[in-house]
C-alpha cells in the first residue's frame, strides 16, 4: 500500500459520518484543493446561469414562456446534470486525496445516459415528495443524497444507485438533514461577505457532502 493510500485509509477511520465532523473535514480539503475546486465551482455556476435567466423572465404563461420553461428543463437535464455530477465526483476525489485535473469533471459525458436518467429519477422522486407534503420531499432528498456519487464513483445505473443510496443512508439521514440545515447559515454568511464568499461557501458545503459519502462508504468497506 502506498503512503498516500495508507494516509487516506487512516484518515477515513477517524472521520465520523456526523454533520460537524464532515464539515470540519470538508473545510480542510477545501483549503488544500482551493484553486481547483474554485475553478470547478465557477464552471458549474456559469453553466447554471441560463436556467436562472429563464426562470426570472416574465410571461411564463405565454407560448414563449412555456417554450422557455421547456428549454430550461431540457438544459437542466441534458447539460447541467452531467456537469453537476462530474463536479461532485471531483469533490469526492479531493476529499479522498486522489489526484485529479479540472478537465476530469467532463468524464461523466462518457456515462451520459446513466447520469441524465439518475438526475431525472431523483428529481422526480423529490418533486413527488414535495407535492405530497414538504416533509416527504426533505426525507427523499436526504435518502438520495448519495446517488450522484454512486453513479460516478461506482458506475451504477439510476435505479441501482437510488436503491443503494436509500440503503446506505439508513441511520445517517438525520445527520444529512442537519448538514442541509448547516448549509443555510454558511450560504448566508457567504452572501453577506459582499457576495464574494458565496462560491467558497458552496465549495465547503459540497466538500462536506462528499465527505459524508466517503465516511459512510469506508464504514461499508469495513463491514465486508
Amino acid at each position: 500500500m502506498s503512503q498516500e493510500n495508507a494516509n487516506a485509509t487512516a484518515t477515513s477511520r477517524v472521520l465520523m459520518p456526523r454533520a460537524g465532523s464532515v464539515y470540519g473535514f470538508g473545510w480542510e480539503k477545501m483549503k488544500k484543493f482551493f484553486l481547483d475546486l474554485f475553478l470547478i465551482s465557477i464552471i458549474v455556476g456559469v453553466v447554471l446561469i441560463p436556467v436562472g435567466m429563464t426562470q426570472s423572465l416574465d410571461g411564463q404563461e405565454t407560448a414563449g414562456g412555456v417554450l422557455l420553461r421547456i428549454f430550461a428543463f431540457a438544459y437542466w437535464l441534458l447539460l447541467y446534470a452531467p456537469i453537476d455530477y462530474g463536479s461532485a465526483f471531483i469533490f469526492l476525489r479531493a476529499v479522498r486525496n486522489e489526484q485529479f485535473e479540472v478537465k476530469d469533471m467532463f468524464l461523466t459525458f462518457q456515462n451520459y445516459l446513466n447520469v441524465v436518467l439518475a438526475h431525472l429519477l431523483v428529481g422526480a422522486i423529490i418533486a413527488i415528495g414535495v407535492t405530497l407534503l414538504l416533509v416527504p420531499g426533505i426525507i427523499f432528498a436526504c435518502k438520495l443524497a448519495f446517488v450522484k456519487y454512486l453513479v460516478t464513483d461506482k458506475n451504477m445505473d439510476p435505479v441501482e444507485a437510488v436503491k443503494e443510496s436509500w440503503r446506505m443512508t439508513t441511520g445517517y439521514a438525520t445527520e444529512i438533514f442537519l448538514m442541509g440545515l448547516l448549509a443555510i447559515p454558511i450560504g448566508l454568511a457567504g452572501i453577506l461577505c459582499f457576495g464574494v464568499g458565496l462560491i467558497p461557501a458552496i465549495m465547503w458545503i459540497r466538500c462536506a457532502f462528499a465527505s459524508m459519502y466517503y465516511a459512510v462508504s469506508e464504514i461499508e468497506k469495513e463491514k465486508t
